[in-house]
């Protein structure tokens, strides 16, 4: 536990629950990392759609509308949870469901004909959804745990735990795989057992955060007779008040949604265009965890030395490179550099987004204010990997043009974040 020093946490917080915090992004990142990059979004595309020239367009649609569905109902989630202090509780409800919504996606191979794709899109709308719910709420708690100083320390550690389970669940598939293909077995065998495997250890390490992390809220009495939607739009109606949460929201969502692009893309990119085979896409995004823990930790402690702002300001000048070299290089070995540029850029960017958010929240609307971050990160989900399947869609395949088109998503989160100052939203936070 010497890796979460007393000085970061707030008064009465003990490095066990930081530590039973931490493990949730342990816990979710191998959907991420396992479901949504490595493995099933590749067999979606090339092994459910056949290599069709509208199969990445369909992937991006699916994720597209579990994130319309959660920015609809999220922020208004979040203000419940709030009002009733029943964060933990509808974080224990979503889990279930994420981790039951991954499990079920082995049955696709089961499928055929022309329901397969649709019966695919289904599974991969509903855990998603759940899993967008958990990312949020799991994030509200970092401002309960960690000081204002020590946010950047806090939640670099999240998400470092968070490519560390990650890269174990992804390890875990890889050596399945390879025993699959050393067999001479099909990717419609090896890819269910991925999914289970996934979903067994996505619920075994919540488990760890629902016996460490209390929930600290009290219930709030000045919502005892308003809805949890009339509490959001009151929100958006003092949004002037919060006019550097609200440039962080916009910034969030220009450059999440290049984030958004390498997260669901990145592995139909490197085997249909680099020419990867599905046990070396693997290997890539093992070492791009490792990459992007070593930048979540390294920015987490650099981030509250320097300021949020710069700190996120270098991970999108980091972003912009990767995506010019990922269009101009021909060879694996290029394509490896772009990866390992974006795993470290991944880690910084992700941290700092998220302690800006816990720094610029009011502490009484944590979930409330997490819920309009995920709205945001939502949103940029749909703009950024929908906007790719349109453009190769559009140009007949050419992910060339679209990976250099997601540079300009990276160009004006820059722009957005120059008129942020961080002091000022603190204090406005303050003062609700």
């Amino acid at each position: 536990m010497a890796l979460f020093p007393q000085s970061a946490l707030q008064p009465g917080v003990r490095k066990r629950e930081v530590f039973g915090w931490a493990m949730y992004d342990f816990a979710n990142s191998g959907y991420t990392t396992v479901v949504i990059t490595a493995v099933f979004a590749a067999y979606f595309v090339g092994g459910i759609a056949k290599g069709a020239p509208w199969g990445a367009f369909a992937w991006t649609a699916a994720l597209s509308i579990s994130y319309a569905i959660v920015m609809l109902t999220m922020p208004a989630i979040g203000a419940w949870a709030d009002l009733h202090a029943a964060k933990k509780r509808v974080l224990v409800v979503v889990t279930l469901a994420c981790v039951a919504g991954t499990a079920a996606l082995a049955l696709t191979p089961r499928v055929s004909g022309a329901y397969a794709v649709a019966f695919a899109m289904l599974l991969v709308i509903i855990s998603n959804t759940f899993y967008s719910y958990g990312e949020s709420l799991t994030g509200a708690f970092l401002p309960e745990l960690a000081t204002a100083d020590g946010m950047g320390k806090v939640s670099g550690w999240g998400w470092g735990f968070g490519y560390l389970g990650g890269m174990l669940a992804l390890g875990l598939c890889l050596a399945y795989v390879l025993w699959s293909q050393a067999r001479g077995l099909p990717a419609a065998h090896f890819v269910p057992v991925t999914m289970l495997i996934t979903a067994a250890l996505y619920g075994a390490a919540a488990c760890v955060t629902f016996a460490l992390l209390p929930e600290r809220a009290l219930p709030q009495r000045r919502g005892a007779r308003q809805s949890a939607w009339r509490q959001l739009r009151d929100t958006f109606r003092e949004a002037r008040a919060y006019r550097d949460f609200m440039w962080l929201l916009a910034c969030t969502v220009c450059y999440q949604g290049g984030v958004a692009v390498a997260i669901t893309l990145a592995a139909i990119y490197a085997e249909q265009v680099i020419g990867f085979v599905p046990s070396e896409t693997m290997v890539l995004i093992f070492v791009l965890n490792i990459a992007a823990a070593l930048g979540a930790f390294g920015f987490g402690y650099l981030q509250d030395r320097i300021g949020h702002r710069r700190s996120l300001a270098g991970a999108l000048v980091a972003w912009i490179a990767v995506c010019v070299i990922a269009a101009s290089v021909s060879t694996k070995g290029g394509f490896w550099w772009a990866a390992a540029i974006a795993g470290l850029a991944m880690g910084s960017s992700q941290s700092a987004g998220r302690a800006m958010t816990g720094i610029l929240a009011p502490p009484r609307q944590l979930a409330e204010f997490f819920g309009l971050w995920t709205f945001a990160t939502r949103l940029a989900s749909i703009v950024g990997p929908l906007s790719y399947g349109a453009i190769t869609w559009a140009t007949g395949g050419n992910q060339r043009i679209a990976i250099l088109s997601t540079a300009v998503l990276f160009v004006g989160g820059l722009l957005l974040l120059l008129p942020i100052d961080m002091r000022r939203g603190r204090d406005a936070a303050l003062r609700a």
